[in-house]
Order: structure tokens, then sequence, then C-alpha cells
């Protein structure tokens, strides 16, 4: 059972009108406990010299394309230098700083499933200030570092994979992998074999080859469907836009799968720890 395969903690959210950081507020006090009672992290610490970069990376700062970034902007320093260099070397044993912030040694991979609420932007602040997961999660007391595998856009709700290391979160996302991302989908009216068709075969929408793209009807109710649709790439938006370009009306969109991750009963607003699964690369 999905039960089984919790791994060392469950964080809940209970779905109210609340905002996300009234939310956060009222869990404080019951993330705090939680924490008591999690077993400590064992580092892992490698003894190699290493590319500056790939330090960042295995300390779970950003993937190894934003670290480089990261240090040419003139954000690092190792051992109180100032390094812009992507190709320095240290080590472990170096002290290096991110915005004057000292890396810790890696913690072991840990991946956590989300139950994404509409209305939540899957970003670390809004200019807008419009409700954030990430800021939800933050108030949580979850780790800085934790990072979104892709995203879901404002109005998308369901799975979203979390992790601490941000090497990982890359190879899931690289359409190089074809990691199958699954969605339910409620649409307006009913769906022609025809429109399907033409999704099976892969759109090209605005100039953009899209994959092809798995479309199943589950049901046809009150004059809308439901549609299961499965992918391998992360495009921008791709499911709303494919379906607009065989016109679709799209009223709900619900990431159910991605991988091996599985939403399963997982409640809206729910945050669970659950056991890694192997990369996609092995």
């Amino acid at each position: 059972m999905f039960a089984a395969r919790i791994f060392r903690r469950c964080i809940t959210i209970k779905s109210t009108k609340l905002t996300p950081e009234q939310i956060a507020e009222k869990t404080k006090y019951r993330n705090k406990i939680s924490a008591k009672t999690t077993g400590p992290i064992i580092p892992i610490a490698p003894t190699d010299v290493l590319r500056l970069a790939k330090r960042l990376a295995l300390s779970g700062v950003s993937s190894r394309r934003e670290a480089e970034k990261i240090i040419q902007d003139g954000r690092v320093t190792v051992n109180g230098v100032l390094v812009d260099n992507v190709a320095h070397n240290v080590s472990m044993d170096d002290l290096v700083t991110v915005d004057d912030k000292p890396l810790t040694f890696k913690d072991k991979r840990r991946v956590w499933i989300a139950h994404k609420l509409m209305g939540e932007l899957v970003t670390t602040s809004d200019p807008q200030g419009r409700p954030t997961i990430m800021d939800r999660l933050k108030k949580m007391g979850m780790q800085h570092h934790i990072m979104a595998v892709g995203r879901l856009d404002f109005n998308t709700e369901g799975l979203l994979l979390l992790t601490n290391d941000g090497a990982y979160a890359r190879e899931l996302e690289h359409p190089q992998f074809e990691v199958q991302r699954t969605y339910r989908v409620l649409v307006r009216g009913q769906v022609l074999p025809s429109k399907i068709a033409e999704l099976q075969k892969g759109a090209v929408v605005d100039g953009i080859k899209y994959r092809p793209i798995q479309v199943t009807i589950e049901s046809t109710k009150d004059k809308d469907s439901w549609l299961k649709v499965k992918l391998s790439e992360g495009k921008n938006r791709e499911v709303r836009k494919a379906l607009a370009h065989v016109r679709l009306i799209v009223k709900r969109l619900i990431r159910v799968e991605y991988g091996p991750y599985r939403l399963a009963d997982l409640q809206k607003g729910y945050v669970l720890e659950v056991q890694p699964k192997p990369s996609p690369t092995k």
C-alpha cells in the first residue's frame, strides 16, 4: 500500500479557506513536535577535490548549470576569498559561502510529495504578493534549500515533487530521460476522436513541435469530460496549450503522477516525505 512507502514523517496542512500563510502558522506547533521525533540525517562527506560548481550542486543549492551562474555573478567565496572562476577546484574541507551563507555537507537525498493547491505559485517569492507554496513550506520549517521538480502553474493543482538534491531534480525534469507525467483534466463538452488523434500524433503549437501525448477519455458527465493525459516532456503549460490547440477548454488540471511518484489519496494541501526512487539515469 501507498502508506507503507511513507518515509520518516508526514506534514499535514488541512485544506481550508485560510491563506497559505495562516495555514503555516496553524501548523507550526505540530511541525515542531514532528521535528523532535525525526531521526538525525547522516551527512555524506565526499573527500575528493571537485569543481566549485559541483560542490554547490552537491550541497543542494542549485543545479550545476545554475551554480556556474551563481559563481560568475560573484556570490561565492572560498575560505574568505571571492571566486568567480567556475573551474576553480575545492575540497569538502574548504569553507564555501553563497551570499555569505556557509555551505554544509549535503544531506542524504530526500524527497517529498506535495498536493499543491489551486491558486499557489511554485516559486520562492512573487513581486505581486500572490501566495507561493515555497514560502508556505519555509514557514512550516522545511529545509532552506528544498527545490521543486518542475513547475505547476498558478491554476494547476496536484502532485508537486520536492527534493534537497539539485542534480536529482534536473534528471527528473530533463526531456532526455523521458520521465512520464500524468494528469487528470476536466474539459468542457465531449471530446471527438479526431481531437485525441491530433494530440497523439504530436501537435505543433505556435511553431513549437510537441511530442505525442497519450490521451484517454475517463468519463463524460453533465456536458463535461474527464481525460487522462500522459506526456514525457515538461514544456511550459504544455497540457493547457496542447488542449487549447484542439479547441478544448480546460476547467481543471490535476497532476497525479510524476515518474515513479504518485499522488494517490494524499489530501489537498498535505505534504508527505517518501522514499526516494532511483535516478532515471540508472
